[in-house]
Formats: structure tokens, sequence, C-alpha cells
């Protein structure tokens, strides 16, 4: 398994590393990771690996399915750094950090339009949610502005854990449908926004998030899709 190195700290941008293995696609597996591997919505980051005075672009990072660990895929093909060899790991920041505003702004999404989510997506621009509601919301200017209104609190946006019990007996706390908190890896990572004695929101969340909800910057709602029966896309822009 590769340490998570942005779990322990979403800001980090660039860390040393070792080469723990290859993977026969081609990827680079190291025993820590900045690089976010793709998951619950949000895209795996991309950078650099620098050794010898040669650097590596990586496209995206992905879970590998055989060996559990994290593994930075090249965008292009290109020799790899050899196994046991130690890098240095660098995030292209600009991109991880606009992923970190739109996850944070799509969990205030979630208490403003308070549905269940079946499904959604974060880019570098936007996101999505899904929402399991017959009819679309008609009061999208107070929508908007109960959202910037959580921007402008700059409220606090720390992490707590719970075990797999103590979440089956708070089942209010998972608000998506479609994705399930992982479990049999330990306790489960909540996200809270806001203080612990009345947090703006509180769910099971494994992705990075902005330290405050002050640096998503204003929000501008988009569109609103019908996508079946019982579910409506919701999309939500970064900037006014």
């Amino acid at each position: 398994m590769t340490g998570e190195l942005f779990r322990e700290d979403a800001y980090l941008r660039d860390a040393p590393a070792r080469v723990a293995a290859h993977t026969p696609e081609g990827g680079v597996i190291l025993d820590k990771s900045l690089f976010y591997p793709t998951g619950g919505g949000q895209p795996g980051d991309s950078g650099w690996l620098t050794w010898d005075k040669q650097v590596l672009s990586i496209a995206t990072t992905v879970r590998d399915r055989d060996s559990g660990g994290i593994a930075l895929v090249p965008a292009e093909p290109r020799a790899l750094p050899p196994v046991g060899a130690y890098v240095t790991q660098e995030l292209d920041w600009d991109r991880r950090h606009k992923h970190m505003r739109v996850h944070t702004a799509l969990h205030l999404l979630s208490v403003v339009i308070p549905h269940a989510v079946t499904g959604g997506q974060i880019s570098a621009s936007h996101g999505r949610l899904d929402f399991n509601m017959p009819d679309a919301p008609q009061d999208r200017d107070e929508l908007e502005g109960a959202l910037n209104h959580f921007v402008s609190l700059d409220a606090r946006v720390s992490e707590d854990w719970m075990t797999e019990d103590e979440l089956d007996a708070s089942p209010e706390l998972v608000k998506t449908m479609s994705v399930a908190p992982p479990r049999g890896r330990g306790d489960i990572r909540l996200v809270r926004i806001g203080e612990p004695q009345e947090p703006i929101d509180l769910q099971p969340c494994g992705g990075t998030h902005v330290a405050r909800t002050g640096e998503i910057g204003a929000l501008r709602l988009g569109k609103i899709e019908k996508k079946g029966r019982l579910n409506r896309r919701v999309y939500l822009h970064l900037g006014g």
C-alpha cells in the first residue's frame, strides 16, 4: 500500500519518495504519494517526477487494482525511474487547488439542496451533483445566494474519523446513494464544514478540500438538467 501524503496535508506541493514498483500498464507506484488517485468523482492528480536530471510528466493518478497502491500514469511513453530510485514528486498545484475548491463547494451544494445525491463529478472549473428529486428547484437566486453566503463565512473545513459501527448508527451522514463510504480499511474519514458544535455539513469523504470556505471564491449556479424521472443534475461553477 502507498502512503497517502495528500491525506496528511492537502497543501503539500512537492515531496521526496522512492519508486516501489511499476505496473504492467507503465505506471509508477511510489512508497508515498502526493498525488490523489481518481475516486469519488474527483479526478486523479497530475504533475511531474524528477530524478537524475530527468523529468517525467504525470497525466493522472489511479488506484492500482492488483496491488492496491497508487499508480502515477505518465503523459507519454518514456523511460520510467527505476524501482528503488529516489524521486521528487511535484503536483500541478493550480489544477489540484481548483479541484479542492470545487469539491468543497459541492459539499455546500448538498446543504442548500437537501436531497439524496445520486452522483457527482469534479473538474478544475466546475462540478455537478445529481439529486434524487422529482422537480428542478425554482429558487435559483436564493440557492446561489445561500452558497455564496457560506463562502463569505470563511468557515473552517476539518476532518474527523468514526468507526464503521458508528457510521451504521448514523446513516443520515451518508448523502450519496451511488457511492458508499469505503469499508474494510479501518475508520471512516468525515469532512466537516463549520465548527463541531454546529457544523454546516458533515459527511464521509475521501477527497481533498480547502481549509476554509473563503478559499472557494465566488460561485455561480449553472444549468439544471433532467436526468430521469426522479433525477436532476445541478452544475456549479467557480467564478462570478
